[in-house]
């Protein structure tokens, strides 16, 4: 599995299926602060990904 991190750099994970929401977490980003795409599909945080998916993990600032 492929994760794209919000400052473009690559990281290849094993295949493992995991949550979507696990994932962000480990990768020290909040579920909250990013929307995350699985092969070009927004996905919830709910969601697993794993084998040869490609995840897309995209910042965004929120506020009042």
């Amino acid at each position: 599995m492929q994760v794209i991190l919000p400052d473009r750099s690559i990281r290849v994970l094993p295949p493992e299926p995991v949550r979507i929401e696990d994932l962000v977490i480990s990768l020290g980003f909040l579920p909250t602060g990013v929307i995350v795409t699985r092969n070009g599909i927004i996905v919830p945080e709910d969601e697993e990904a794993g084998g040869d998916d490609e995840l897309r993990i995209i910042q965004v600032s929120h506020g009042g």
